[in-house]
């Protein structure tokens, strides 16, 4: 029997190639698909509305506040998260030409973001020490843009129906303006409201991490609502126990809006729970180790609005997780409630798993903010630099869904960013100049189809919302 060879720690084949010492002078880009994002972006018109509302004091001569923001998401489509990075960007003279202008320096991006602090400002109070500051005129401007580009999907891929998930995030800082949450993590707080239907975030809400996640809810779901594009006919929230306020239900009840969130599990909810028969149960699904079940409880709390007059009533809808025989949970014990408090009609068990969908719309968009974007990447000790690069970065998160669902073709329906880049933002290309034009060449025939389907498709767009 032959012996078997030994590995050798030293054993290493190189690969074939050495690195030129010359540099190739012609004008390549590694990023040729992220112009037509930003193509995309300007046929929205959200782009014109930046430089209509963007108003700043004191800005030095240079690129408009748009290009400035193109110049941030460009660098966030390409897989950049921090100001440093710009500076390696700004080398790309083949991208700065396809985009029009010559891309910022580092420093020059991050004293764009800290024109749109503004300290003395109102505050909206959340207890004794917890503060949101009312939004700077720039940052309401930012939000006019992200109105436009809502309301241009919805023009082209109208959708009668918005189902609002509001959630808050914590990202992690150590910047000045930072504060501990709930969890001890020092940093920040934002609440972002997302369209389920059409996978856009249509308000966000910048905080430092002491605001607690229950505060202000009313006023979120009010700007929420407020941004929503013409065409909506019917609107639903979704949300979990920091929206577990009577106002917030008032709220809905008043305006027609179907709701299911999460409650708190009070004493006396929980005893209402234990006091429900057997047969009251109803099975879910069967679990690997457990049991889920369901049930309705008949709950009045003790502190709710319960006037006659209502338009609805509140309905109290209970999961059980029953670990199965011999199994317990790491506190000893066998089983878990949780409940959800609904003004919907309809089948609860339906209701109950409507609303845990929620965990794959606003949960995957603080995922892809904080792990694929840069919203983890806060740039500044001030809190109204932050809270800018925060909502800039839910813009680009809504221009690529809006490139997803208008442009591009169906396989790339639910891609996260990092296939976007791999597939279409991150490819190779050369500028041309050939009889007075610019032309990007591409190194593969697949890639020239793909980014010629997403041009047309981009330059339709913009005629038909132009149509007005």
């Amino acid at each position: 029997m032959p012996k078997k060879r030994e590995s050798r720690a030293n054993d290493f084949t190189p690969l074939p190639f050495e690195i030129d010492s010359q540099v190739d002078e012609a004008l390549l880009t590694a990023h040729a698909g992220v112009p037509l994002a930003i193509e995309l972006f300007r046929a929205s018109g959200a782009a014109q509305v930046v430089d209509e509302q963007v108003r700043l004091k004191e800005r030095a001569r240079g690129l408009s506040a748009s290009q400035m923001v193109e110049s941030l998401m460009a660098l966030w489509l390409a897989g950049g998260d921090r100001c440093e990075d710009m500076n390696r960007l700004r080398e790309d003279e083949a991208l700065s030409q396809l985009l029009g202008y010559e891309l910022p320096s580092a420093n020059a991006a991050r004293e764009f973001l800290e024109r749109f602090d503004v300290e003395d400002g109102p505050l909206f109070k959340q207890g004794e020490q917890a503060v949101v500051p009312e939004e700077s005129e720039p940052l309401r401007g930012l939000g006019a843009a992200q109105r436009a580009l809502l309301a241009a999907v919805q023009k082209c891929a109208p959708q009668k129906r918005a189902t609002l998930d509001v959630d808050a995030t914590i990202v992690e800082s150590h910047k000045k303006s930072a504060a501990e949450a709930y969890d001890g993590t020092t940093g920040f707080q934002p609440v972002v409201a997302l369209w389920a239907e059409q996978d856009l975030i249509v308000h966000d809400e910048f905080r430092a991490g002491n605001v607690p996640a229950g505060c202000g809810n009313g006023r979120i779901l009010e700007r929420a609502l407020e941004a929503l594009p013409e065409g909506v006919k019917e609107i639903y929230l979704r949300a979990d126990t920091a929206l577990y306020e009577n106002e917030v239900m008032t709220f809905c009840e008043a305006r027609g809006i179907g709701y299911a969130i999460s409650a708190d599990m009070s004493v006396q909810l929980r005893q209402e729970i234990e006091r429900l028969p057997e047969e009251a149960w109803q099975l879910d699904r069967e679990e690997a180790d457990a049991h889920r079940h369901w049930a309705e409880v008949a709950y009045v709390p003790s502190d709710g609005d319960w006037r006659k007059d209502r338009p609805c009533v509140r309905r109290y809808l209970v999961v059980r997780i029953l670990k199965k025989q011999g199994l317990l949970f790491p506190d000893g014990s066998d089983r878990r409630h949780f409940a959800v408090v609904t003004n919907r009609e309809g089948d609860g068990l339906a209701i109950l798993r409507w609303h845990r969908q929620k965990a794959g719309t606003v949960e995957h968009a603080h995922d892809v903010l904080k792990n694929e974007l840069a919203g983890a990447a806060l740039p500044s000790a001030k809190f109204g630099a932050n809270a800018a690069w925060w909502r800039l970065n839910t813009l680009t998160f809504n221009l690529l869904s809006a490139l997803k669902r208008l442009a591009l073709p169906g396989e790339f329906s639910d891609a996260r960013p990092k296939r976007l880049r791999f597939m279409v933002l991150n490819v190779v290309g050369k500028v041309v100049r050939h009889a007075r034009r610019m032309l990007l060449r591409l190194t593969s025939a697949a890639q020239q189809a793909l980014l010629c389907l997403l041009r047309t498709k981009i330059r339709s767009l913009q005629v038909a919302l132009s149509g007005d």
